[in-house]
């Protein structure tokens, strides 16, 4: 998979910009605050359907007009496509798959991404919901049925939640329960039988990352913990596990007004030669654990999909020690992975023989590559 071109109009600081992207790696030097992250952050949102740094699109609108767009032109497996979107500060947006109007749901999965940015590398001693949303981005690129079922999910976690509430508040029966849960506990089987397949391949491939940025030193781990399993071997029907757990918790979810169990809940633990990383590990293992697992989720979409998908690099150069750097580096080159890259110093990438420069200026993009 490889992105040819990008092309903004009133997005962000960017009143009009035109880019073609070489096929390996594409740097983006300039000072803070000039425009590079949101050359990425338009290659994300082509991808995801939304932004890592926004909630709402009217603010990627540039500040004096009324609506932007973005288009992405890119391959994938050979074939060229278009994605088109528009967005207003006063309604709601539009997207184009070559000419064809399509949803969010019809989008995941046409353009895959992985986004390494600083607050990435919180991944491990951040809050569960952070690596619960680095399993579903991982999956639903690789398997578009997986983020419809994660949609769903959501939406009876919703409506359940908010029955819950309506029980405790003596405005609605206690028996309702008995016609959502079986649904939350369907849904929740299927989600969690596809990240715990995901998990045990994610394992495989991040411990083999570890070892060879530590030089053989260190084995990764990382394991799916599901709650109210704890210390429990994982149940063989989830579906019926499931219903029984929350027909059990019922009081208590009622009491609380939330769902207390299902893939809302989980974690992914992970550890270094048998250590939490997340209680007990350096931050130089900490950042060697993210960067094998982002390393890793590479791997396994091209495992998915036959294609590695675009890597996007957002100023973790600098968070980065020179050792660490070049493994990142070293990998990208052999492997061939389409790359878009920003930093403040090109002296990064002095040694590497990289082919492809802009410079970053005020909303302003000029190509000087290297020959």
């Amino acid at each position: 998979m490889k992105v040819s071109s990008l092309k903004l109009i009133d997005y962000r600081n960017y009143e009009k910009l035109e880019l073609a992207f070489n096929d390996n790696l594409n740097i983006f030097i300039g000072c803070n605050a000039q425009g590079k992250t949101n050359i990425l952050e338009a290659v994300y949102y082509a991808a995801a359907g939304s932004s890592f740094r926004s909630n709402t699109d009217s603010e990627l609108v540039r500040w004096n007009s009324s609506g932007g767009s973005i288009s992405l032109g890119f391959q994938r497996l050979g074939v060229e496509n278009q994605l088109d979107f528009r967005f207003y500060k006063d309604k709601r947006r539009t997207i184009s798959y070559n000419g064809r109007k399509i949803s969010v749901r019809e989008l995941i999965g046409a353009v895959n991404v992985v986004l390494f940015a600083p607050d990435d590398l919180l991944l491990i001693k951040g809050a569960p919901a952070g690596r619960r949303r680095f399993l579903d981005m991982e999956i639903s690129q690789a398997s578009p049925a997986y983020y419809h079922e994660l949609v769903r999910y959501n939406r009876l976690l919703q409506q359940r939640n908010s029955l819950l509430k309506e029980i405790r508040e003596r405005r609605a029966k206690r028996d309702m329960l008995d016609y959502w849960n079986p649904q939350l506990a369907e849904s929740a089987a299927k989600i969690t039988r596809k990240r715990l397949e995901a998990v045990k391949k994610l394992n495989m491939l991040a411990n083999l990352m570890q070892k060879r940025i530590s030089g053989n030193e260190e084995n990764l781990s990382i394991a799916y913990q599901i709650k109210g399993c704890e210390g429990e071997e994982i149940a063989e029907n989830l579906k019926i596990w499931y219903n029984s757990m929350l027909t059990r918790l019922g009081e208590e979810d009622i009491y609380r007004g939330i769902t207390s169990v299902g893939p809302h809940r989980d974690d992914i633990a992970v550890s270094v030669n048998g250590i939490n990383l997340r209680s007990f590990g350096s931050q130089g293992q900490q950042r060697t654990g993210v960067l094998s697992m982002k390393l890793s989720e590479l791997e396994f979409i091209r495992s998915e999909t036959g294609e590695y998908p675009i890597l996007l690099l957002d100023d973790v150069m600098s968070e980065l020690d020179a050792g660490r750097r070049q493994q990142l580096l070293s990998f990208i080159d052999r492997e061939g992975i389409q790359t878009l890259i920003t930093a403040t110093d090109e002296a990064y990438f002095s040694h590497q023989g990289m082919e492809k420069y802009f410079r970053v200026k005020a909303g302003s993009v000029t190509d000087v590559s290297r020959v």
